[in-house]
């Protein structure tokens, strides 16, 4: 005898389904994000660094170093 499955609970495994391919789907685009993001770090790390030395000084002098 095959047993059948009760409409409700299809219902349900339908939506855990659909739920679990959208988890996959947006776990993807985050980790594609975050990846290009730390690639596009890694690539202007140096400027970065010397932007935030530039603003630590110009916030020690009180001044723009442009000035000086």
């Amino acid at each position: 005898m095959q047993w059948m499955q009760d409409p409700s609970q299809s219902n349900v495994d339908i939506l855990n389904n659909v739920k679990r391919e959208v988890s996959r789907h947006f776990r993807a685009k985050k980790k594609a994000y975050r990846r290009a993001k730390i690639e596009e770090f890694e690539t202007n790390r140096s400027k970065i660094l010397g932007n935030c030395i530039e603003a630590t000084m110009t916030l020690k002098m009180g001044t723009s170093l442009d000035v000086i």
